[in-house]
């Protein structure tokens, strides 16, 4: 058999039974190993063999019986569907993969006298590099333009928002969401300050 040739189920067949000799399988191999329907059912053919183990070989030198073709394609059929059942009872087997538990959330508050300024934040891990905060600002001047900066355990700095205080969030507060890519248990201290860098107030979780 060569790999041009046409599929040949008998040649399989005997090459598993070992009734070829040393150059009849080589040929076989060089053709199922670029035949893939071959190749896989030259892998399948040696439970056939197992199941025809008991069939003196004898009994092969005068052609397959009639019928013969059907019971190995019936005999394959089951050996296929064995082995997928096998792998659907492996699968099912496996414990599941729980996902990571989110990070708890953490509240703060801080207040500063000098400033007047207070300020309430809740963080929340939106992934293991990000946090979304909830924040709750009041005590700034009308028409202050601020920033809302979550300060890493490393130093770094990332703006989480930024407002310009109207005239009833001076004196009733502002509430904002915002998000920063800090690592939720990274988070040092979130501050509200000026553009200029001006801290107003700070509060750490």
């Amino acid at each position: 058999m060569s790999t041009g040739e046409r599929h040949d189920g008998e040649a399989l067949t005997a090459r598993v039974l070992g009734a070829l000799n040393d150059e009849e399988v080589r040929a076989v191999d060089e053709h199922a190993a670029s035949c893939e329907p071959c190749g896989t059912e030259l892998g399948e053919l040696p439970a056939l063999a197992r199941a025809l183990g008991g069939v003196p070989p004898e009994a092969f030198l005068d052609g397959p019986p009639e019928g013969g073709d059907l019971l190995l394609q019936r005999t394959l059929r089951q050996v296929r569907a064995e082995r997928a059942g096998a792998r659907r009872r492996r699968r099912a087997a496996r414990p599941p993969v729980a996902a990571p538990a989110p990070g708890p959330v953490r509240t703060a508050s801080g207040a500063d006298p000098s400033t007047g300024a207070r300020l309430t934040v809740r963080l929340t891990p939106a992934t293991a590099a990000w946090v979304r905060l909830r924040a709750r600002v009041g005590g700034i001047p009308a028409g202050e333009h601020c920033l809302l900066v979550v300060v890493a355990r490393d130093g770094a700095r990332q703006i989480a928002g930024s407002w310009v205080v109207a005239p009833a969030g001076e004196g009733r507060g502002v509430s904002l969401d915002g998000s920063a890519a800090v690592a939720p248990d990274e988070v040092a201290a979130v501050v509200v300050e000026t553009a200029d860098g001006t801290a107003y107030v700070s509060a750490k979780p």
